[in-house]
Order: C-alpha cells, then sequence, then structure tokens
C-alpha cells in the first residue's frame, strides 16, 4: 500500500502547502481527536477480561488502515494516539458530565476552527475532503509525516511533501 499511500499523499499535499495552514491542521487534528475520544472514553466494554474503552474499539479500524498505508507513520501515530487517548481519559475521569461536554464543545469547535482558518485564510482554498472525502483520514498521516521529515526521517516522503519552488522568472 505504500504506492497508494503515496499517491493520496502527493494530493493531499496540493491542498496543504501554506506552512501555517499545516500548523493549523496540527492544532485542529490533535483538538477534533481529543474531543471526539473524549466522551467515548467514558464508556467501557470488558474484552477477553479486559476493561476497554469504546474510544479505543473505534479508534483501532483506523489505526489499523494507517499502519497499511505506511507502518511507520502508522506507528507514529500510534504512539500520539496513546498519548491523546490517555489525556482525554484523565480528563473525562476529573471532571463532571456537564464540563466534559463543555470541554468536548470547545475542543471540536477549536479544531473545526483551526481547519476552516488554516485553508480560508492561509491556503485561500477548500478542503480537500470537499473534493476528496477519503482525505479526512489522511490528515494525521500528513501531520506524523511532516514531523518525521522534520526529524531527518522519511526522505522518501520529503520528496512528496516539498515545497512547490517558486518561479525564478520575474514579471516586470
Amino acid at each position: 500500500m505504500a504506492g497508494y499511500f503515496q499517491r493520496q499523499l502527493a494530493d493531499y499535499v496540493e491542498y496543504h502547502r501554506d506552512p501555517w495552514n499545516c500548523a493549523m491542521h496540527v492544532v485542529g487534528i490533535v483538538l477534533l481527536f481529543t474531543g471526539a475520544t473524549l466522551p467515548l472514553t467514558l464508556v467501557h466494554f470488558s474484552v477477553f477480561g479486559v476493561e476497554v474503552s469504546l474510544a479505543v474499539i473505534l479508534a483501532l479500524p483506523v489505526l489499523v488502515y494507517w499502519l497499511m498505508l505506511d507502518a511507520g507513520v502508522g506507528l507514529g501515530i500510534l504512539v500520539s494516539m496513546i498519548v491523546l487517548l490517555s489525556v482525554a481519559t484523565a480528563i473525562g475521569n476529573q471532571v463532571s458530565t456537564a464540563m466534559m461536554w463543555s470541554i468536548f464543545v470547545v475542543l471540536i469547535g477549536s479544531g473545526v476552527a483551526a481547519q476552516t482558518v488554516g485553508h480560508k485564510v492561509f491556503e485561500e482554498r477548500q478542503p480537500s475532503m470537499v473534493d476528496h472525502p477519503t482525505h479526512f483520514l489522511l490528515g494525521p498521516m500528513f501531520v506524523m509525516a511532516k514531523l518525521f521529515i522534520a526529524l531527518g526521517f522519511r526522505r522518501d516522503l520529503a520528496a512528496i511533501l516539498a515545497p512547490v519552488p517558486t518561479n525564478s522568472l520575474s514579471i516586470r
């Protein structure tokens, strides 16, 4: 699936060239994931004698998809997912139900706002998932790939995500 992932990433990056839009996506994706999983961490099931939250159960299929697209990037997301699920669980365990839903609304609203500002203000283009609904699942992969590249890993993806060179010819 590496070729498929690289083709999807190449298409996705066309909607995410502005560095400020990319930064807004980092913030937005973290807020959206944490917000979306927050209420799900309060619902638990016993799976083979182990208590597991609904957040974990629902996150597993998309995690498997990400791991199939690219094992390295998927493992990076797994680590991030563990941290964010832990944060959501800690919040859910410490606050009242009303406060949890208030935090949920703030996180989701802020996450959507960050994505919207990124596209409208900085990218001046509609979100990629409007044209390609499957790109909804590529955002975390894109952000993690950018992190890996910034840390000096994944040169194969760096070529795909590289900024478009500006035209060196000036118009007078």
